[in-house]
């Protein structure tokens, strides 16, 4: 009798922990999509609002694969803003043509040029708006994973799906970056589950956001050495495993490119247009910007003392896509800003390949490629102001964790944001965009101090944050006050500059962190033996 009673009590007791379990997700479920329709609700107020060339850019994709053989998807050039994505983008560009065409078959013409009827903007708006569920559902996984507790999912749910970094760059700017970046997170989650399956679809999804947008390969070596390391090593397996992993980023890019094979190298000129400058319009907060601020500094010096200069022109502060020559210190190449991030990304590699297996976690993982992504967006090619997003997301997982992730997220978070905010320049939506940064800041503020029962910052990282609005009310109102038209392109260098401190502060605050952060687990586990 006493067997079978054990029994009932651990049937009943493993019952009860599967409704529990249940409730609990569905407890996160519901916090997710109510959080998903209330900033829906937000974006949908924004859809009157000012898009960019980004905007002519998508309409003239979905005209192009709509309208056009394959063929000519990447050969045609009536329009400049010519497809430059991988061919997995092409394809869902011709997938969101295949709606448009009952919405306004005017805007699928490629000689439309610059066409945006309402419809056209209602279409565009709402295809970035419903791409966002793949953000919650990246968002959803990752929780089964990495959040310990209803209160730290709810405040990753939070600072993700109402980041303002996408409010403004997905649904004012206008672009997608919500659909990849939620890819990626699903890659994370399912890469750092233990399980053979999970791994292998986290793989797959990976492969297939590099065929999306190529830039993520910035954090690709993380995929791979923490692969090699919680896959392939962990296992008698090795061999196989490579061939499983190799088979599956093959198949990926069979699919993707096989269609365009006879014009491979069209396609790859397309996605590796080297011949653009240095920076990208001055904006991107990285080192380059703060080696372009000292290089405008000494040639002012150089001016006033009588010597000559390498340029008479300031090609690099003319806020347009070019090659430039700076006037005093030498011009970095491609190949330069490419060792550079080489030698940036290798510790971290290192780091995480000599980590003991019997010591290795998940969140490793995810600090290494958060250094991976702040290592490229620092010292890469003409990056984008939009790249830091790819570091502020995942380490925004970290943040839910412990209080040292939690500062740096709250310090690469505000300077990001707000080196973003410049993209935003019609004078009708300054209040709005101040009112964004102050609003999501303040959040950041309060969530996470109160998760980690904690104070976060350090007084002189607290007085750095505080005067990022004033950056923004310099770059949008205080210098056309002051200066006029004199300068025009400061107060863009401005923010770059001073936010580019705290994006390089962050980044070598993290870095040494790293491998500290495995001694003092060595210790912890020292001390437990004895």
């Amino acid at each position: 009798m006493s067997s079978r009673t054990n029994k009932r009590e651990s049937a009943t007791k493993e019952s009860q922990k599967v409704i529990q379990e249940s409730n609990t997700q569905w407890s996160r479920d519901k916090l997710l999509l109510q959080t998903f329709a209330l900033v829906s609700s937000i974006k949908v107020l924004l859809v009157p609002t000012y898009h960019s060339t980004d905007f002519e850019v998508h309409r003239n994709w979905l005209a192009i694969t709509h309208s056009l053989p394959i063929t000519e998807w990447y050969t045609n050039s009536n329009s400049e803003w010519t497809l430059d994505y991988p061919p997995l983008f092409a394809w869902f560009e011709w997938l969101l043509s295949q709606f448009g065409k009952f919405v306004d078959p005017e805007m699928l013409k490629v000689d439309n040029l610059n066409y945006a009827s309402g419809r056209t903007v209602l279409f565009q708006r709402a295809t970035v708006m419903i791409s966002d569920l793949t953000l919650v559902y990246g968002v959803r996984e990752i929780g089964k994973v990495y959040a310990t507790s209803f209160n730290g999912f709810a405040a990753f749910a939070f600072l993700t799906l109402c980041n303002m970094g996408l409010l403004v760059v997905d649904h004012i700017h206008f672009q997608y970056n919500g659909f990849l970046l939620g890819i990626l997170l699903i890659a994370i989650a399912n890469v750092s589950k233990p399980d053979q399956t999970s791994i292998l679809i986290g793989a797959g999804a990976f492969s297939i956001l590099l065929n999306l947008k190529h830039l993520y390969l910035y954090v690709a070596p993380a995929f791979i050495v923490w692969l090699l390391k919680w896959y392939c090593s962990r296992s008698g397996n090795l061999f196989l495993r490579l061939i499983q992993l190799g088979a599956i980023v093959l198949t990926v890019l069979a699919i993707s490119f096989g269609p365009f094979v006879t014009q491979l190298t069209q396609v790859l000129s397309r996605l590796f247009p080297f011949k653009r400058g240095l920076v990208h319009a001055y904006w991107a907060p990285n080192a380059w910007a703060l080696y372009v601020g000292v290089d405008k500094v000494l040639s002012v010096l150089w001016k006033r003392l009588g010597w000559p200069l390498t340029t008479q022109t300031a090609a690099m502060t003319g806020g347009l896509v070019q090659e430039g020559e700076l006037s005093v210190l030498p011009t970095p190449t491609p190949i330069v800003t490419f060792i550079a991030t080489i030698l940036a990304v290798m510790p971290a590699l290192i780091t995480l390949s000599k980590r003991r297996q019997n010591m290795l976690k998940p969140r490793d993982f995810i600090t290494c490629l958060v250094l991976c992504g702040l290592s490229s967006f620092i010292f890469g090619w003409h990056v984008h102001e939009k790249a830091i997003l790819t570091a502020i997301l995942p380490l925004g997982i970290l943040a839910t964790l412990d209080s040292f992730n939690a500062r740096a997220f709250m310090i690469l978070s505000a300077a990001g944001h707000t080196s973003i905010l410049p993209l935003l320049f019609p004078k009708n939506l300054i209040i709005l965009k101040i009112t964004m940064l102050l609003t999501y800041t303040a959040a950041s503020w309060v969530c996470l101090p109160k998760l980690h029962r904690t104070s976060l910052l350090r007084t002189y990282e607290w007085l750095y944050i505080a005067a990022l609005p004033l950056v923004t009310l310099y770059e949008t109102l205080i210098h056309r006050i002051v200066l006029g038209d004199k300068l025009p392109f400061l107060p863009l260098a401005a923010t770059s500059i001073y936010c580019a401190i705290g994006v390089v502060y962050t980044w070598l605050l993290i870095y040494y962190n790293y491998p500290c952060d495995e001694m003092k687990e060595a210790k912890i586990m020292k001390k437990k033996r004895r």
